[in-house]
């Protein structure tokens, strides 16, 4: 366990967020691979990969629920020295990524194929990307006892291991994609089939991997049996905190609906573009991420040692940092979005709609730091509403606009992206008021400078303390 209650802010933001960083851009380099070598099927298997991909956003919404909910009152024990409570919370989590993990993978067999018809162009596209579905399946329901797992080291100040956990899962990947997806060395290609089998085999092992992490080393939280009988107060706690959180998820997923349904007046190649783009552009964009995340943690342990002037300043640096970086990864993304581009497509028409989108809806990025930094800071207070609200308001002022649009004369797909940047801008602003309320409501400062005593929790079982 890290102590994110002293010492530096900005040296515990930069500590922290290289290791995020590489765990989540490792597993936008495996979308991208499996993009990569799906392009030599053609554009009906790379837009059905695409949109296919687009329905994790959905999962992910899931997956936030519980890591959200899992980093922020975790966070805020230990910042209490609460170190029972944190494990009953971390146990409870697993219990709950177990049911989640079930739940998918009856939704993924049931919805697969009605998903990929409402959001395809043509018959080509909806097989794609259903194959591709069934088969990456069990890596969504894997992954939610991973994010469990993260989200409790990374609440604790622990980054590194998940970072290497995934690292090696996207290194598997990477060397199962070209085998199993082109047949390299077998002769037996699975196409997209293969794309799907590779994620799953390579989320599977980097289970394996945490869990034996959790059991041989990890000391601070640690796997209690006894403590993953369902306790509904507890899955309460998670929820109440985590579900306004993976809303905003939702919000992604639609707009990201939303956009492969404009585009399908142009295509399967417009909608391949898109699909590439929009995952280049989350590329580009982990970097000030994973600092806005780092900051999330630092805020929850603080708030929950009542620091209230600690909490403000890890906003205020974070936010400055995260839009630094923002900026610095805008210059390509302006000037060679080709090159940036390079081996995604073979199709001339899909990198021509690729280099566009990139260039136009890049421009979020001078907000979109603000964003993410905002949303950190409400995870690590504990209120994630806020976030939600402001995510439907985008998606409100976007979807309904971007659909009506598609239906006028003269439409072109930029329109859409241009829109895009206002809601940004929109979202942006409504985050900042928002995030700046909440500190006057939730860090009243005592003459010393501390927050008020935050509410407790019920009284966690007492911890048993497992042999080493």
């Amino acid at each position: 366990m890290k102590d994110l209650t002293n010492g530096s802010i900005v040296r515990h933001i930069l500590a922290m967020a290289p290791p995020i960083m590489v765990g989540m851009i490792t597993i936008m380099i495996c979308q991208l691979v499996d993009l990569y070598f799906v392009s030599g099927l053609g554009d009906a298997a790379v837009a059905g990969v695409a949109a296919a991909g687009n329905a994790g956003f959905l999962v992910n919404a899931l997956m936030q629920v519980l890591g959200v909910g899992t980093v922020a009152l975790i966070a805020h024990a230990v910042g209490r020295k609460d170190r029972a409570d944190a494990n009953l919370i971390f146990n409870q989590a697993i219990a709950l990524s177990v049911l989640f993990g079930l739940l998918t993978l009856v939704a993924g067999l049931a919805l697969s194929r009605p998903y990929m018809r409402a959001v395809a162009a043509d018959d080509a596209t909806v097989e794609a990307g259903t194959i591709y579905l069934l088969w990456f399946m069990p890596a969504l329901a894997l992954q939610f006892a991973t994010q469990v797992m993260a989200s409790a080291l990374r609440a604790t100040g622990i980054v590194k291991p998940s970072m290497l956990v995934q690292a090696l899962s996207v290194i598997i990947n990477i060397a199962l994609a070209p085998v199993l997806i082109a047949g390299w060395g077998t002769g037996y290609a699975l196409g997209v089939a293969g794309a799907g089998l590779a994620s799953s085999l390579a989320v599977f092992i980097g289970v394996l991997m945490l869990f034996a992490y959790f059991l041989k080393l990890e000391r601070y939280v640690a796997f209690h049996p006894a403590q993953w009988r369902p306790r509904l107060s507890q899955w309460k706690r998670i929820l109440n905190v985590g579900l306004p959180a993976g809303g905003e998820f939702v919000m992604v997923f639609i707009i990201m609906g939303v956009g492969f349904y404009v585009l399908g007046v142009f295509g399967p190649a417009a909608q391949a573009g898109f699909g590439i783009g929009t995952r280049l552009l989350g590329l580009i964009q982990m970097p000030a991420l994973a600092i806005a995340l780092a900051a999330g943690p630092i805020a929850g342990q603080n708030f929950g040692a009542g620091n209230g002037a600690r909490v403000r300043e890890t906003f205020v640096k974070a936010a400055l940092i995260a839009t630094a970086v923002m900026i610095v990864f805008l210059v390509p993304a302006q000037l060679v979005p080709g090159l940036l581009l390079a081996g995604f497509a073979q199709d001339q028409e899909t990198m021509a709609v690729a280099s566009l989108f990139l260039r136009i809806v890049s421009l979020n990025m001078l907000v979109q730091g603000l964003i993410f930094t905002c949303s950190s800071m409400f995870q690590g207070l504990g209120n994630t509403k806020p976030v939600l609200w402001t995510s439907a308001v985008r998606v409100l002022t976007y979807s309904l606009p971007s659909i009506w649009l598609s239906t006028r004369p003269g439409f072109r797909m930029e329109h859409v992206w241009y829109l895009s940047i206002a809601t940004v801008g929109l979202q942006a602003a409504l985050s900042l008021w928002l995030l700046r309320r909440e500190f006057r409501k939730r860090l009243t400062m005592s003459p010393q400078g501390r927050v008020s005593e935050p509410e407790r929790p019920e009284p966690a079982a007492p911890l048993v303390r497992q042999p080493a």
